[in-house]
């Protein structure tokens, strides 16, 4: 008997599936992921206080805002899928754990310099994008390629400002989301009246949302006011990670499935 036949079609669903494993273990690994801790239980938070004007509705399942100072306007602003919390156990905490979100972000090593480039334009794949100074985003569309990673990570580091003006908006493609959409502003950030802005923006002073904003992710402010007027805030829905690696499992189930079907095959017409 040819032992070399005989184990041949195991021992090859064997090397694919551990290949396939590796790689994939490998993605994982490799992988950065922002840790927000109990910050990731609101959509705003306010390192001095809140201040909103008119029908501000924030929205999604961690829809609570927080504030270590006071927080004004809600009514008529509403808050759903989450409580408000005002200098409050929860809100000290989790300013807390958005300022290490923030460190976290100023450590990340940077792999392209934007500096002095408009955001509005560029089709960007996922990495560190670094702003020495200011950023601005001015009428236009961001385009954000996943290029089909697991859980693929899109972070600015701005050193000082970011602002918006005109009509702006992203595009995602490929599996980047806004959930894994990330900007550190060395100072503070205002969204314009015609934004439509997405993903977490951790400024280190304050941030605000001109009339009729939008911003499909976070707003935390870590030691000034966030001041909200008529805006739409919707939390970023969770990244869908777990059906990414029941389907990698389950492949690789089929592999080893495969390779004992051939093998019991190879025997009976042995």
């Amino acid at each position: 008997m040819n032992l070399s036949t005989r184990f041949k079609p195991r021992h090859s669903a064997r090397i694919v599936a551990l290949t396939a494993l590796v790689f994939f273990t490998g993605i994982r690994t490799h992988a950065q992921t922002i840790v927000l801790g109990t910050a990731s239980n609101f959509t705003v938070i306010g390192g001095a206080s809140i201040t909103n004007t008119g029908m501000t509705v924030i929205s999604g399942a961690s829809g609570g805002i927080a504030g270590t100072g006071t927080i004004t306007g809600f009514p008529p602003g509403i808050v759903t899928g989450g409580s408000i919390h005002v200098n409050d156990a929860a809100a000290i905490q989790a300013k807390a754990d958005a300022t290490t979100a923030y460190n976290q972000l100023v450590a990340l090593t940077f792999t392209s310099d934007l500096t002095g480039q408009n955001l509005a334009g560029l089709n960007l794949q996922p990495g560190v994008f670094k702003y020495n100074d200011a950023a601005a985003f001015t009428s236009g569309v961001l385009t954000l390629d996943g290029m089909n990673q697991a859980n693929p990570l899109f972070v600015f580091q701005i050193g000082s400002t970011l602002t918006s003006s005109g009509t702006v908006s992203f595009n995602f493609i490929n599996g980047a989301t806004a959930n894994n959409l990330w900007f550190q502003v060395g100072s503070s950030a205002t969204l314009g009246s015609g934004a439509s802005f997405a993903g977490t923006i951790i400024a280190s002073a304050s941030d605000t949302l001109d009339t009729g904003a939008s911003l499909n992710g976070r707003v935390f402010a870590l030691t000034g006011t966030v001041t909200l007027n008529a805006n739409q805030i919707t939390a970023p829905s969770a990244i869908p990670e777990p059906s990414t690696y029941a389907a990698i499992v389950a492949g690789l189930a089929l592999m080893f499935a495969a390779g004992r079907r051939a093998h019991a095959a190879k025997r009976r017409a042995a």
